[in-house]
């Protein structure tokens, strides 16, 4: 199969081509993205009204809408194509009221997958339910006081209460990755779910980040755990969206650096993390979560050699919204399990998100010039049709 192939973005009206053009025209600039951000939150922060121009531009371009409601449309949009939709409510949480208000949205999201086809995830990130600064201390392994032991206690309890719905209406939930210094009580809490729900079926996932150093040793060490105490294991395997970050961490505070510098030795880590858990379907449940065409070729050829069919429940595929239509839609055309990650909330409290998405994807090599090269081929092609079909009628 040839994901290069340009037809996936025929679904897309000419202004949807044009805006995306814009969009990926701004972030294959670095320098743009770090200006347009800046300028963003000043604005926001003194009040100048500009939520609508985000909304029509950048939002659009990678949320579902402002509300459930208003995503629903783009998830049954997606299903016509068989591509499935994993909402994800990119909303910052800091306060207890906010911690509630997560919850809130992800019942809804469960309650509402539990009738929409085009809804087989759920996903959360544990910071939508738990302050950084608590992440941060148990992943220390420092001895948390009184009053930080009852949080700790609060936030399992309100993780359990998302796993129970999600029990409850038969909806498997991804926990994402975050930043290294959170991700070890990120794990802590995964596993102690992963025992308690994952008797039968992989119904909580865990996800890791293969531009870690320290993961290919960790998935295979959680298999052997998964299969020695008899519970499901389940995987979203992704290559990181922190590397900046990580390496300036590193760097200031004198640690050694937790993740990969050289962007081959990710890509190998990842492709092995791939074929790690295909050869272990018996006990895993995998996502393989990436805009890389030759990690996704690796995994088709993978399946083949095996005689997997593509549409086996245990492996799934996800892009972003608004990236990698080239291959999110050709695999849907192969009957493969696909999904978008849709994020959605108010358009002021998901710039945040929209800010790192950007600085991320301009930190990945090639990826917004891969996207760009897509929409410019296509835009050649409708001329070439328009033109076709002009020069047929004289």
């Amino acid at each position: 199969m040839n994901i290069q192939n340009t037809s996936p973005l025929s679904h897309l009206s000419d202004h949807e081509l044009t805006r995306s053009e814009f969009i990926f025209r701004m972030m294959n600039s670095p320098f743009a993205v770090k200006l347009l951000s800046h300028v963003t939150l000043i604005a926001l922060k003194i009040g100048i009204p500009i939520e609508s121009l985000i909304k029509q531009t950048i939002y659009k371009q990678f949320c579902g809408g402002e509300t459930i409601e208003e995503s629903e449309k783009i998830v049954n949009k997606l299903g016509t194509y068989t591509i499935k939709s994993i909402l994800d409510y990119s909303v910052e949480s800091a306060s207890e009221r906010e911690f509630e208000q997560t919850i809130n949205e992800l019942e809804k999201i469960t309650q509402l997958a539990a009738i929409n086809k085009h809804i087989p995830y759920t996903c959360i990130k544990l910071t939508g339910i738990a302050t950084v600064d608590l992440l941060k201390k148990i992943g220390k392994k420092t001895s948390l006081n009184e009053k930080e032991l009852q949080q700790y206690e609060t936030v399992k309890a309100r993780l359990v209460t998302i796993c129970d719905y999600s029990e409850k209406h038969k909806i498997p939930l991804y926990i994402d990755a975050e930043e290294s210094w959170l991700q070890e009580a990120i794990d802590s809490l995964a596993i102690e779910m992963m025992r308690k729900y994952n008797k039968k079926t992989a119904l909580v996932s865990n996800t890791l980040q293969m531009y870690r150093k320290d993961r290919l040793d960790y998935l295979v060490n959680l298999i052997a755990t998964a299969k020695k105490e008899n519970f499901k294991l389940g995987v979203k395997l992704v290559r990181g969206a922190y590397w900046e970050t990580e390496m300036n961490r590193a760097i200031s505070k004198q640690y050694p650096v937790p993740v990969f510098e050289n962007k081959s030795d990710s890509d190998n880590a990842f492709d092995l993390a791939a074929k790690i858990c295909i050869d272990n379907l018996d006990s895993v449940t995998v996502c393989i979560g990436t805009h890389n065409e030759q990690s996704v070729y690796h995994v088709m050829d993978y399946m083949n050699q095996l005689k997997i069919q593509p549409n086996n429940s245990k492996i799934y595929f996800s892009q972003l919204y608004g990236m990698s239509d080239n291959i999110s839609y050709q695999l849907a055309n192969q009957n493969y399990n696909i999904t978008k990650y849709l994020p959605y909330g108010p358009v002021k409290s998901v710039v945040p998100y929209l800010i790192r998405r950007a600085e991320e994807n301009t930190s990945i090599a090639g990826q917004m010039g891969r996207e760009l090269k897509l929409i410019l081929q296509e835009k050649v092609i409708r001329r070439m049709k328009k033109h076709d079909y002009n020069h047929a009628s004289m």
